[in-house]
């Protein structure tokens, strides 16, 4: 797995991917905070992943938004852009701290993606069906993709587009499948927590379950607690770690 971006004088951080936030604008104003005082708050309480997801900003709001994060992040802590190739190039020129990328199916190609953004960035690629799984799996072995999102879980207001939710078991049998390292999304709450990492997955990627809650902070110390409390009930998975 690629190291997070670091100084010469830093040493790098691996890739953590057990609590995963997931950003809406809109969610974050109706809890009445911005996005960056969410995500602080999120960090606070254990989030280890933030993607920025912005599918109505502009190029530069949204690039405003990324650099604004990028310097209230600890190192430990990876910061991807959702799909806008454009806005992580521009952040990396200026000099933020990003790590990479999240790439839905309706976007452009993975393999593209990598060779725009060059070797040592994260992509991540949604693979929510056994076809498109087995395809993110040849793109890991090629080091194009370094893990995979899978869901939704239940069925999620956050992304109207998305399929019905799955229910646990299909996940279940779709992490099975997978060789990358994998995080679940869709409604997950920390209730799903304990069942999700049996199933042998790495994270849990939230969106409503942080951004929607009253305290963003105490949410993410929530859904850590119920992260931390499972190891003991994972199953082992044996796993191909993209190079």
């Amino acid at each position: 797995m690629r190291p997070l971006p670091h100084t010469p004088s830093d040493a790098p951080h691996p890739l953590d991917l057990s609590l995963y936030l997931v950003t809406d604008a809109a969610l974050c104003e109706r809890a009445g905070r911005s996005v960056l005082h969410t995500v602080q708050q999120a960090v606070e309480g254990g989030v280890r992943v933030v993607q920025i997801r912005e599918k109505h900003a502009s190029g530069r709001a949204f690039l405003a938004l990324v650099e604004a994060v990028a310097r209230a992040l600890p190192a430990h802590v990876a910061l991807l852009v959702n799909d806008r190739i454009d806005v992580f190039l521009a952040a990396r020129a200026a000099g933020a701290r990003v790590a990479g990328v999240h790439i839905g199916q309706s976007e452009i190609p993975a393999a593209l993606a990598r060779q725009i953004i060059g070797p040592e960035a994260i992509v991540g690629l949604s693979a929510n069906a056994p076809v498109t799984l087995d395809e993110a799996q040849a793109l890991g072995a090629a080091g194009v993709v370094d893990y995979v999102g899978i869901g939704p879980l239940h069925p999620t207001a956050t992304k109207p587009d998305a399929d019905a939710g799955k229910g646990l078991p299909a996940l279940t049998a779709l992490r099975a499948r997978a060789t990358l390292p994998a995080v679940a999304i869709g409604g997950v709450t920390a209730a799903d927590v304990p069942a999700l990492r049996a199933a042998g997955f790495d994270g849990a990627a939230v969106v409503s379950a942080i951004c929607a809650a009253p305290d963003a902070c105490a949410a993410a110390q929530t859904l850590r607690a119920a992260w931390d409390a499972a190891i003991a009930l994972r199953t082992p998975h044996v796993k191909a770690i993209a190079p």
